[in-house]
């Protein structure tokens, strides 16, 4: 059985200062629900990556950090993967511009919180919970989407109705280190 989780990452350029912000925290919390994993930079990603892997976590990027908006088709892979996937903050924002939706203007900074509205594996029952956001943009709700959590226009987080799919806004390795373990053990 593979037990490895292939981490995106969505910072500017390979081996970032970012990458310990937004990718190492995930790393060290998924290798202690026993997963293996690699990072790779969104542009190397190989076919034996996607191959070798179970999951896929799109990781988030820094405040500033905007250059996957401008090479969304360098995601094409993600609409054809029939693995679980995971975007975070900007993981979020990329799936839902691959899937018609849109990234548009929205900053937030800090804890806030955060209305779980659909039930999920992920998020499980409605309920609420407290969310850290560290964004400049958000994500609209695509076609073929369920919103889980924050409002129908600009969602806290979604999943496609059909494929292991999902998206969250906010920060699981800040603060909900628990969605990663839920995502993990899909």
């Amino acid at each position: 059985m593979i037990r490895r989780i292939l981490l995106a990452d969505l910072c500017y350029e390979k081996n970032s200062l970012s990458q310990y912000e937004f990718v190492h925290p995930i790393r060290e919390t998924v290798e202690k629900f026993g997963f293996s994993c690699k990072i790779c930079h969104y542009t190397e990603i190989e076919e034996v990556d996607l191959e070798s892997s179970d999951k896929v976590i799109l990781c988030g990027t820094a405040l500033k950090d905007n250059a996957y908006m401008e090479q969304i088709k360098a995601f094409y892979w993600l609409k054809d993967l029939k693995k679980p996937i995971l975007g975070i903050c900007a993981g979020m924002q990329v799936i839902s511009a691959l899937f018609g939706g849109s990234i548009v203007p929205h900053p937030a900074i800090g804890l806030s919180r955060i209305e779980i509205t659909g039930s999920s594996p992920l998020l499980g029952e409605p309920g609420e919970i407290q969310g850290y956001h560290l964004h400049n943009y958000a994500a609209t709700l695509p076609e073929g989407f369920l919103g889980l959590a924050g409002k129908t226009g600009l969602p806290e987080a979604f999943q496609h109705r059909t494929l292991p799919v999902y998206g969250i806004m906010f920060h699981p390795e800040v603060r909900n280190r628990w969605i990663l373990e839920r995502f993990a053990n899909l």
